[in-house]
């Protein structure tokens, strides 16, 4: 069954890759959707796919990159578009 979030990631998750990791990850569990920083210093994610690997990512989202501070992830359901494959897009 298909599984689509809109995350957000507080913590230091800019200017450090987290991005770039982000789609990594993704793409490697066969996710669709898109990461992007937004201007307040958070990242913001869409993530569809199988239900677990929505959850496994939630999980690594969690600890992020090695040497990443993640304070907090947020996930809620997404209902909009999701493009095929997974995207890095501008800041928002």
């Amino acid at each position: 069954m298909t599984k689509t979030v809109r995350v957000r990631v507080t913590g230091k998750v800019q200017g450090v890759g987290f991005r770039a990791w982000t789609a990594k990850e993704a793409k490697a569990r066969r996710l669709s959707g898109w990461v992007r920083n937004r201007r307040d210093g958070t990242v913001e994610a869409i993530l569809s796919g199988d239900g677990p690997m929505v959850d496994a990512m939630l999980d690594l989202l969690r600890h992020g990159p090695s040497g990443r501070g993640v304070d907090d992830v947020e996930a809620q359901e997404w209902t909009g578009a999701v493009p095929d494959g997974f995207l890095v897009t501008e800041t928002a």
